[in-house]
């Protein structure tokens, strides 16, 4: 009796039949496999409907993420083809693969010959020796996912401010656009800018390790604004961010501004076949930061002047 139950078993088991199933040896292409009386058809197979427990259900396509759960886990859609935009006009020249370059001049007639930053510790400092400078990143945070994809600068070469701007139109050209901001710093380049020596400075010198270039910024005096702005603003206005300075010191009202905190979409929406409007926007954001940069040094100089008058 023994051998006959084992030859069952093996017939059975040559059969694929288990537990009353007919399954089908790995490599075969059968018509249909039996799972506890229920017809299912092998992977690959294309079938026009899978019975599942005597009922019949239609294969479907899994049903896309939603855009939140995209977002949370950092997947990025693609760009359909209606996405892409006609409008991708940038001002300036390309001076580099990736790298354009933007220079203005605003006549400013009665600028001195040398400014007194006595306000700063300073001293009196020949006007054409200051460069004013502010970034526009992709992030607020820092960190060395944080990089700069603009960088304007301005200076006094004569009777007006001139302002020059570099910025991305690709991710590939930062380290031409860092090497040429270089050559606009001299040993005896005095630095302006508005928080920069706590951010846009630090960020630099970052991307200019991450080249493998030396850091241009380097040994060079640093006259950050901000903190001449507090000692002199705090508690009397509600906050000492440039905007503020702008309208209440500065006369300085802004129209149609792109806020900084969306400079980083608009730059990598073109990035990405989308409007250049709106880096055109920041574009001129940064133009003005630059120039209200260096209508504060003047009103600082001339209010330190004023004070020295009078003692």
């Amino acid at each position: 009796m023994s051998s006959l139950a084992s030859r069952l078993a093996t017939l059975k088991h040559q059969s694929g039949a288990v537990h009353g199933c007919t399954s089908v040896a790995k490599g075969r292409k059968p018509e249909a496999t039996a799972v506890h009386g229920c017809t299912s058809v092998a992977k690959g197979r294309k079938p026009e409907a899978t019975a599942v427990h005597g009922c019949t259900s239609v294969a479907t396509a899994p049903s896309p993420l939603p855009e939140s759960l995209r977002r949370l886990l950092g997947i990025r859609s693609r760009l359909q083809a209606s996405d892409h935009s006609a409008d991708r006009d940038l001002p300036g020249i390309e001076i580099a693969p990736g790298v354009r370059y933007i220079e203005k001049c605003y006549p400013c007639d009665d600028i001195p010959e040398q400014l007194n930053a006595s306000f700063a510790n300073f001293g009196k400092i020949p006007r054409h020796r200051f460069l004013h400078f502010d970034t526009e990143t992709t992030g607020l945070s820092g960190g060395t996912g944080t990089r700069a994809f603009m960088i304007g600068a301005a200076d006094w070469p004569e009777q007006y401010l001139r302002i020059r701007q570099l910025y991305l139109s690709t991710m590939a050209g930062e380290t031409a656009m860092l090497k040429h901001f270089s050559g606009w710093l001299q040993a005896d380049t005095v630095l302006v800018s508005y928080n920069g020596r706590c951010y846009d400075s630090p960020l630099l010198a970052n991307r200019y390790r991450l080249a493998r270039m030396a850091n241009a910024l380097a040994g060079i005096r640093h006259l950050d604004l901000l903190f001449p702005v507090r000692r002199r603003f705090r508690g009397v206005w509600e906050n000492c961010r440039l905007a503020t300075v702008e309208r209440q010191w500065l006369g300085v009202l802004r129209e149609d501004d792109l806020p900084g905190s969306e400079a980083p979409a608009a730059w990598r929406s073109y990035l990405r076949g989308g409007s250049a409007a709106n880096l055109r926007r920041v574009i001129a954001h940064n133009d003005q930061d630059l120039r209200s940069l260096g209508a504060l040094l003047l009103r600082l100089s001339q209010t330190e002047e004023l004070v020295l008058s009078r003692t």
